[in-house]
């Protein structure tokens, strides 16, 4: 894929930019037992949130949707939540049963994206169900920051409606995936 200047628009800079957020991500987990250190893990946070946001409330306002944004998006998305997870499940604030869940729902979209991509010809763009997901997950990854009790009913009603939307939204990604190709299909004939 040639990058042109039409792809250097704002939401395409804020996706690379979170993209580039998984690094202080990685660095600062290494200290994640440090209060000051969550506090800056909650700024970066929320500061990623926005961003992802902000990318695509930019792309449609000002009709700068590009090709590239939407390889950037969904990758920056998934390369960030990737670090939280892996790293969260390291130091023992995720359970083995989320961790599982989370990494295989990405992989799979992930792939399947690809596989995509190249059937049709085209990439398609990150749908609301799944940046609800991940917004859901950056709330779960602030409240493990403010070490909220896992026996909590706040902590388990996020814990579950994770694991409940991963589910949902590979679902969704699955279905949307199959009527692409059914419309492709449909068009050759």
């Amino acid at each position: 894929m040639k990058i042109n200047k039409n792809d250097i628009t704002i939401s395409n800079g804020l996706s690379l930019l979170r993209l580039f957020m998984a690094i202080p991500f990685w660095f600062l987990l290494n200290n994640f037992h440090e209060q000051e250190t969550r506090k800056v893990i909650i700024l970066v946070g929320v500061f990623v949130v926005f961003s992802d946001w902000a990318d695509g409330f930019f792309a449609r306002k000002f009709n700068q949707e590009t090709e590239i944004g939407k390889i950037i998006d969904p990758l920056a998305d998934k390369i960030c939540a990737a670090v939280l997870i892996y790293k969260l499940y390291l130091i023992g604030e995720i359970t083995q049963l989320l961790f599982f869940i989370l990494i295989g729902r990405d992989l799979l979209i992930f792939l399947g994206g690809m596989l995509l991509t190249k059937y049709l010809g085209k990439v398609l763009p990150s749908n609301f169900l799944g940046k609800i997901t991940v917004t859901i997950f950056a709330v779960f990854v602030f409240m493990i920051c403010f070490a909220i009790d896992k026996n909590s009913f706040p902590y388990l009603f996020i814990f579950y409606l994770i694991i409940f939307l991963s589910f949902l939204s590979l679902i969704a990604y699955a279905i949307r995936g199959i009527e692409f190709i059914k419309k492709k299909n449909n068009e050759h004939i």
